[in-house]
């Protein structure tokens, strides 16, 4: 029983692991297991203390959310980087990529055109060339 810890010190409190220390009014009380956070009627966050003493509620939120947040961040940038890996080597490995192809291609067709148009330019000169004799 949490109660019988009331008007004691903290430490004695929180040495059962369900049990919940209110620093502003000096009781020991049953963690409110169907919550997730005590609430505020029973004990506000800034003097909820729970697993240790020097810790309270809303420093231990802070805390966690921060943690959290990186961790999800460089989650998110591994992932980035591996994906970027991957894409460099199977590029590397698999040589030129559809739009470089494309571009090839297209390089190609415009250079057989111009050859095309140069060779019926060439034919044009020298028939104007044996028709006035030059």
């Amino acid at each position: 029983d949490c109660h019988q810890y009331t008007n004691r010190s903290c430490e004695e409190c929180l040495k059962n692991v369900t049990c919940l220390w209110c620093a502003s009014s000096g009781r020991c009380m049953e963690y409110p297991v169907r919550r997730v956070l005590p609430p505020a009627d029973l004990c506000e966050l800034r003097s909820a203390r729970w697993g240790v003493c020097w810790v309270n509620f809303e420093a231990l939120i802070i805390a966690m959310s921060v943690v959290g947040g990186m961790i999800l961040i460089m989650l998110g940038v591994c992932c980035c980087c591996c994906c970027c890996k991957k894409r460099s080597k199977k590029q590397v490995l698999e040589g030129p990529d559809k739009d470089d192809e494309r571009a090839a291609r297209e390089r190609e067709k415009r250079r057989v055109r111009q050859e095309e148009r140069r060779a019926e330019m060439k034919s044009r000169h020298d028939e104007i060339r044996r028709k006035y004799g030059t």
